[in-house]
């Protein structure tokens, strides 16, 4: 394989990997606490202005990365929606070891224990948190600091966990769920996180940004396919000269 057409191979890769990501994206525009992914490719565009007119096939990097900024906060008044303000994640415990999100559309189980969307409980910080039979859901109380109560009831407090610079080390476990690989690193207590009860925490997609990136990524495959058919045309000149 020549040069060029390693290096043509390496941006029709990237282009196709960038594509699914943006895809994936758009997706998830409306899905509760998700964030975008995006990778050193998207960032080389930004960097280039998105010029596909002077593109030059090259070699491309994928790395990529979850962008964990914050999104917008949307009210929905239900009691166990909380959505976090600030950097951290809600913890869910599974048999596998916790998973950490940022989706807290919660509700409770038939034992009224606290759990998320797929079942699993919500940590508490002494443990999973169950609403007494005797406390209806609409009495629950939750403060900026998690804690839940009902009148004089203290039920609990939610359990909320930060990584501080180590938070790009998260890889996806599904679910919109995020889980550590990397046991020797241990979550923290969150500096300025705030609860906000009745709340959803919306996903971080710009849509308009992502088709932007698409219509690029598109316009800069078929840079590639014409640098190809190019080749192709300079390759079968040479070799009519040559055969005479």
């Amino acid at each position: 394989m020549t040069e060029a057409t390693s290096q043509i191979t390496s941006s029709v890769d990237a282009l196709t990997r960038e594509l699914e990501i943006i895809t994936h994206n758009l997706a998830n525009a409306s899905t509760v606490g998700f964030k975008r992914r995006c990778n050193a490719f998207s960032k080389a565009l930004d960097a280039q202005q998105g010029d596909a007119e002077t593109y030059t096939p090259g070699t491309i990097d994928l790395n990529s990365a979850f962008d964990l900024s914050q999104g917008s906060l949307v009210q929905t008044q239900r009691t166990l929606d909380f959505a976090l303000m600030g950097k951290g994640f809600f913890v869910v415990e599974t048999p596998a070891g916790p998973l950490y999100t940022r989706n807290g559309s919660f509700g409770t189980n038939e034992n009224g224990l606290i759990v998320d969307s797929a079942g699993r409980p919500v940590a508490g910080e002494a443990g999973p948190i169950t609403v007494p039979v005797s406390v209806g859901l609409s009495q629950l109380v939750v403060s900026a600091d998690g804690r839940i109560s009902s009148g004089d009831i203290n039920i609990g407090k939610i359990k909320i966990v930060d990584f501080k610079d180590n938070e790009s080390k998260l890889v996806p476990a599904g679910g919109n769920c995020f889980v550590m690989p990397d046991k020797d690193i241990q979550p923290v207590e969150p500096e300025n996180a705030i609860v906000k009860q009745g709340y959803e925490e919306a996903s971080n997609v710009k849509i308009v940004d992502e088709l932007v990136d698409m219509i690029m990524v598109t316009r800069l495959y078929e840079a590639n396919m014409r640098y190809v058919s190019a080749q192709r045309e300079a390759s079968s000149s040479i070799t009519s000269v040559a055969m005479g």
